[in-house]
């Protein structure tokens, strides 16, 4: 058998409390002084959920969070102030979150939260602790992935559940989430940031953005994590549409309107959103004889089918998108000022494909597995092939790089497209100026610039190819590493000269 632990010497500090109570107030001041010091900030909420104290290091969050002055943050209710806290949970239930990731505008946070209570074990309030914020270098890129990854997966999940979905409306569901918004650039992360935080809003959303962005994807990823997202998603692409069908195809026909209309009637899109989210695409080619009309719809919640003289309500949550300058037609007088800022409520810029380049890789490969899915053998690039697509302006943005890979693809006798290949596709295609992915050199290089040891002038070639690449990313090594067909790892190596650094 063990031998038994000797038994601890007694405490003669006559100092030291000896009852338990004493024992622990004393330690429960300990622990808070302990985390006051050694955390990156707390707070102190009482049962009301308003946030009564925050100490010093807690205060530096304040203007990330949109406050100039602690008066205006202290006297909130805490979940006014803070996004995606889990303070009133905590009061609500009495049980603590004791690690937890916290994501909102001041940035991904570890943190607890822990009830307080009074001697009659009544809740009282609750204090919240930043564990760790993003200056920890080593946690915050865990941290943000990790958020990214969940967030991700419970759009996933979404997708999966809409996509088993039966009954009379699952043909109108959304076919995606925030997680078929491919990229992981500054700006795609932060488009689908405020797309989220639209998505818990009943406001109307306009999506702005040139054609190919993805503005009828990020509508669809909206409607599918809103409270909506059970209803029905109704689309009309009004530039599809001729103008004198569209308020039929808006507000329904009733029976015997007109010669040659259906008997029973035609319900509009209005109608068929009913308890959804309705999705007019290219609302700058609305004819303005419709726009009054279509406000009037807005404003009212109901609708006045043709040849009807019922007011038939409806209640769908509005998600428009365009890719025209509607402050400039509200200027040129074709289009109502009324209506541009009833839409105009919570605009999202949907970023083309040039202003995050460091996302074609990803987009490739998504676009290349997806052509499989539909019968053509999905491509492989080389690496120089995938840096002159990524060199590209791309006025079609991912519309115009699904078409140039299709057509390479189709046109290659080899599931592997070299930049050669590519480069002739771009040309004859008409829809790209082809940008060269390497600069060339300003004049031929003379004999004797190349009498010297073909390794430095192999070197010279490499880094010019890496800066090139390195450019065209906005220097995401990651990204570079692909474009270049080489290891991160071996990408280190030659930006540093130092074989073997991670």
């Amino acid at each position: 058998m063990p031998t038994p632990a000797p038994p601890l010497p007694p405490m003669h500090d006559s100092s030291l409390p000896r009852d338990a109570a004493s024992i622990l107030e004393l330690a429960a001041r300990s622990m808070f002084d302990l985390f006051a010091g050694a955390s990156e900030g707390m707070l102190l909420v009482d049962r009301h959920a308003r946030v009564v104290w925050i100490n010093d290091q807690y205060r530096r969050f304040l203007p990330a969070l949109g406050f100039a002055n602690e008066e205006d943050f202290i006297g909130s209710p805490v979940s006014s102030v803070i996004e995606n806290t889990q303070m009133d949970q905590v009061l609500r239930t009495g049980r603590p979150i004791l690690i937890d990731l916290l994501v909102n505008r001041a940035g991904t946070f570890v943190v607890s939260r822990i009830p307080l209570r009074d001697d009659a074990g009544e809740v009282i309030g609750a204090l919240g602790i930043v564990l760790f914020d993003q200056a920890a270098t080593n946690l915050q890129p865990l941290m943000a992935k990790f958020a990214r990854l969940q967030q991700d997966l419970d759009d996933a999940r979404r997708e999966l559940a809409a996509q088993r979905g039966a009954g009379p409306r699952a043909d109108r569901q959304s076919r995606y989430t925030f997680a078929s918004f491919i990229g992981a650039s500054p700006a795609a992360v932060e488009v689908k940031r405020q797309a989220r935080r639209a998505a818990q809003s009943g406001s109307p959303v306009l999506l702005l953005g040139e054609t190919g962005t993805g503005k009828e994807l990020l509508a669809h990823a909206i409607h599918a994590t809103s409270v909506r997202s059970q209803g029905p998603l109704v689309s009309v692409n009004i530039a599809a549409v001729p103008d004198t069908l569209l308020e039929a195809e808006f507000f329904g026909v009733s029976a015997g309107a007109y010669t040659g209309a259906e008997r029973k009637g035609r319900v509009g899109k209005f109608k068929l959103a009913d308890g959804g989210t309705l999705f007019l695409d290219e609302i700058g080619d609305m004819p303005l004889s419709l726009q009054a009309k279509l406000l009037r719809a807005l404003q009212e919640g109901e609708i006045e089918p043709l040849g009807s003289n019922e007011l038939v309500p409806f209640d769908a949550r509005l998600i428009a998108a365009t890719s025209r300058d509607l402050s400039a037609l509200v200027a040129a007088g074709t289009f109502r000022e009324d209506l541009y800022y009833r839409l105009n409520v919570l605009p999202i810029r949907v970023p083309p494909l040039r202003e995050r380049r460091s996302d074609i890789p990803a987009l490739v490969d998504a676009l290349c597995e997806d052509m499989g899915h539909r019968g053509t053998p999905p491509p492989e690039l080389t690496g120089s092939a995938l840096a002159l697509l990524a060199a590209q302006s791309w006025r079609g943005n991912i519309r115009e790089l699904r078409n140039v890979l299709e057509q390479a693809a189709l046109r290659s006798d080899s599931a592997r497209l070299d930049a050669p290949l590519m480069e002739a596709v771009l040309r004859e295609s008409g829809l790209a100026h082809v940008h060269p992915a390497l600069q060339p050199e300003p004049a031929p290089p003379d004999a004797g610039a190349l009498l010297r040891p073909l390794a430095e002038q192999v070197a010279e070639l490499e880094q010019r190819a890496i800066a090139a690449a390195m450019k065209s990313t906005n220097g995401n090594k990651l990204a570079t590493a692909r474009l270049l067909g080489i290891s991160r790892a071996k990408l280190y190596e030659r930006l540093t000269g130092n074989p073997g650094e991670p």
